[in-house]
């Protein structure tokens, strides 16, 4: 096992832990609010053909057994949900850049231990008042900014491109793995938990977070070059494979190279159309499913967590295929992006068209939504390691930029659902939001396609820092010539 495996374990335990302590809260809220004072919030409606499912009857019964200690009605929940997320969006872009400029290491570690520490806040702030909690949450969204435009800089500067596919495949597929745990485990503790079942929830995960940003900051380094521990030889593999340093030594920003980069503009569209679709998948289907076959998939945990695990499994073994494509010699890096990122992304629109049509059968659109949400894990090889490919010296910032914009995107699946859906909810006005979520992913894959490029990009070329050194220098003395001369 070499340092670079190490340092890509370590990133996705992180990235696991990252999703955890943002999916925790919508799973901890349910049994944090006090559902049968809420006036206002009575059973989803029958559905068009008014079948009425046994189901919806026996959430109702759950629900006053064990009702939780605040009144808080579906408006507040919803602020409370996306404070964290407005965190997270502002500090993308400037630890992007400051990762650049002093390395990633100390910003990923710091900032998750912000997160795990306030993580531990979590129930005291909620008893303290709702806009305390409102407070840590969105500071929680801070500390965990860095992690993605961070992790992608150290994957440019530990991994091979050979071996991006795997890695990078690998560290974000933590996401899910988190996810898949986080679901059935915050169930359990809301239930059996010590302080009154969901303040075990904060504090469990708190805790795990702040042992591993520990171990993070004593285990990795910020580079193959200041790894004291590391064998010569993977050394010296790792160096030679990246050619040109990814660390902080490396040239200016070459912002409006970037800008007007069509691969960048490629991938900004794939990871914007992804966010919006995932979103539309993850927080508007089990509301789809509640309100229209009457099945409440957040009272079964595993079930909600098995779109996540699909996802994971895909993406682990089309990562190993995307690798293949490339080593093999029978595909270059752009055409294996485009094939498995299609993959990726015509899967799910055409689970999101699929759902909308399966009338009112519940088991059937668990299943659609599982297959669909699992296709998506090819985005792991496909866009999502492409800021790699394209420029490993400005991979975070690029990301950076790229996962800012996305969430903003992301945030706008709930809105426009929240718009079609006024009223009464009814298969109709489902169903058109399902379209709409699903052309938005078939326009971005398409664009990708045309537009997309596995090719170190021009403006990311050391070989080129040389000769703009050398014409700094050739000006400079023309200059000193010129001074001398007066």
């Amino acid at each position: 096992v070499g340092s670079r495996h190490v340092v890509t374990l370590m990133l996705f335990l992180g990235m696991a832990n990252a999703y955890v302590m943002r999916t925790n809260m919508s799973v901890a809220i349910v049994a944090m609010v006090n559902h049968t004072a809420i006036t206002g919030e009575q059973d989803a409606p029958t559905n068009e053909y008014g079948y009425h499912y046994e189901n919806a009857s026996s959430t109702a019964t759950v629900r006053s057994s064990s009702d939780g200690e605040f009144v808080w009605d579906s408006t507040k929940q919803g602020y409370l949900l996306s404070s964290f997320f407005y965190g997270y969006v502002i500090t993308q872009i400037p630890f992007g850049i400051l990762a650049k400029r002093y390395g990633s290491k100390y910003f990923l570690g710091v900032g998750m231990l912000i997160n795990s520490v306030f993580g531990l806040l979590v129930p005291v702030s909620a008893r303290a008042g709702y806009y305390w909690l409102m407070v840590v949450r969105f500071i929680q969204g801070l500390g965990e900014g860095p992690i993605v435009p961070c992790t992608h800089a150290m994957l440019a500067k530990w991994i091979p491109p050979n071996e991006r596919s795997r890695m990078g495949a690998f560290v974000y597929a933590g996401a899910q793995f988190g996810t898949v745990i986080s679901m059935p485990l915050s169930g359990i503790l809301s239930e059996y938990g010590f302080d009154g079942g969901w303040p075990s929830i904060f504090y469990v995960f708190g805790a795990v977070g702040t042992i591993w940003c520990v171990a993070f900051l004593i285990l990795v380094y910020e580079d193959p070059e200041s790894h004291p521990r590391i064998a010569e030889d993977e050394r010296k593999y790792i160096l030679s494979a990246l050619w040109g340093s990814a660390g902080a030594s490396s040239p200016p920003v070459p912002w409006l190279s970037i800008v007007s980069s069509l691969p960048f503009w490629a991938i900004l569209m794939a990871h914007m159309g992804q966010n919006y679709g995932y979103e539309t998948l993850m927080t508007e289907l089990p509301t789809f499913m509640k309100q229209i076959l009457h099945f409440d998939i957040k009272s079964n945990g595993t079930v909600s967590s098995l779109p996540y695990l699909a996802m994971w499994i895909f993406s682990m073994v089309i990562s190993h295929v995307a690798d293949w494509m490339i080593s093999s010699g029978k595909f270059n890096h752009t055409i294996t992006r485009k094939i498995i990122n299609s993959i990726g992304q015509f899967g799910p629109a055409i689970a999101l068209i699929a759902a909308s049509f399966t009338g009112y059968n519940p088991w059937l659109t668990v299943a659609i939504l599982t297959v669909g949400v699992g296709f998506n894990g090819g985005i792991y090889s496909g866009f999502k390691v492409n800021h790699l490919d394209i420029s490993p010296r400005f991979a975070g910032v690029l990301m950076s930029f790229t996962n800012c914009l996305a969430n903003l995107a992301g945030l706008l699946a709930p809105i426009t659902a929240g718009y079609i859906i006024v009223g009464t909810p009814t298969q109709e006005k489902w169903r058109l939001v399902f379209m709409i979520s699903a052309g938005v992913y078939i326009v971005c894959a398409l664009f990708y396609i045309i537009f997309g490029s596995g090719l170190r990009q021009p403006w990311d070329n050391p070989d080129k820092d040389e000769e703009r050194q050398h014409e700094k220098q050739t000006l400079e003395s023309i200059k000193t010539v010129s001074e001398t001369q007066h």
